[in-house]
């Protein structure tokens, strides 16, 4: 289908969403539901609405074409940015009605730029992590920082200037403080979340796997909600369970197979795209670049 019937599509998924024909199951207590919820930069227009829940326990990726409003709503899940129309219920409550410090212990964010305007060791920006619980630490509060650097193989540079790394070290040791604030799960077996843009766009290809990988055990096995933007589509079909597209002001939200289709990857990023089968079973893509191969099948 041409990208304009595409475009058109993904409005017609949004606007049924919204009248509630296709909206995921309401939340049940747990994890982010996003009533009529409507995000784009303060003060600019509307980039996305979306209607769904997101559940605990699992890897979203939040996917898209560049301007689609991936970040926007990250910002907006966070409550960095307020939304547009709709509201955010968390765990059952309006954001907005959670105290700060809750929130902060309760979900930890990542964001694009890693810049640190301080000359902070690397160690130093991983203990920041746990400024959150510094009315209430753990016991094992050393332990935490030294084994959320271990997680991301870091404690050879714990006394480094983070200033001083590569992009992708500096990446390693922000995801280290975003791991360090949620380490423990907090009283009530309450789900925690990590929420993070393109934590990978600097890594290498070897970190790029080892960190999704490292997302998707945090989520299946500490039971952990994470919610990440990526761009590479074969990190999100390996390690995601669901995919949240937004494009063209609409949202597709599901099991990341059936929404990063071959003919999703077509309509929407326009680009010629083959499905091959790794020896483990898992289906990732091929792509033969803009405008190539449009037309034939999978």
């Amino acid at each position: 289908m041409p990208a304009l019937e595409a475009q058109l599509a993904i409005h017609k998924v949004a606007k049924e969403n919204a009248q509630g024909l296709y909206a995921s199951p309401p939340a049940q207590g747990s994890g982010w539901q996003l009533d009529q919820l409507e995000v784009g930069v303060p003060g600019g227009d509307v980039l996305v609405r979306l209607h769904t829940h997101i559940a605990p326990g699992r890897l979203t990726a939040i996917v898209g074409p560049n301007g689609a409003g991936k970040s926007s709503l990250l910002a907006t899940l966070t409550g960095q940015w307020a939304p547009h129309a709709g509201q955010i219920l968390f765990d059952g409550q309006p954001l907005t009605r959670w105290p700060s410090a809750d929130l902060a212990r309760r979900r930890a964010m990542m964001v694009q730029d890693g810049s640190v305007a301080f000359d902070f060791t690397v160690q130093e920006v991983v203990e920041l992590g746990r400024y959150a619980h510094r009315l209430q630490p753990s016991r094992n509060e050393a332990a935490i920082v030294h084994d959320a650097m271990a997680a991301t193989q870091m404690e050879a540079f714990a006394g480094r200037s983070v200033r001083s790394l590569s992009g992708g070290e500096r990446a390693r040791a922000h995801l280290a403080r975003a791991l360090a604030q949620v380490w423990e799960a907090p009283s009530g077996d309450q789900a925690r979340w990590l929420l993070l843009d393109e934590p990978t766009a600097a890594m290498d290809l070897a970190w790029q796997h080892r960190t999704m990988d490292l997302l998707q055990h945090w989520a299946q096995v500490r039971g952990v909600g994470v919610v990440v933007v990526v761009h590479d589509m074969n990190l999100a079909l390996r390690y995601a369970d669901d995919a949240l597209l937004v494009h063209g002001g609409g949202c597709l939200h599901g099991p990341v197979g059936d929404v990063l289709s071959l003919q999703t990857m077509r309509d929407v990023w326009g680009v010629g795209c083959f499905a091959a089968t790794a020896p483990d079973g898992t289906q990732q893509y091929l792509f033969a670049g803009a405008d190539v191969g449009m037309g034939l099948g999978g």
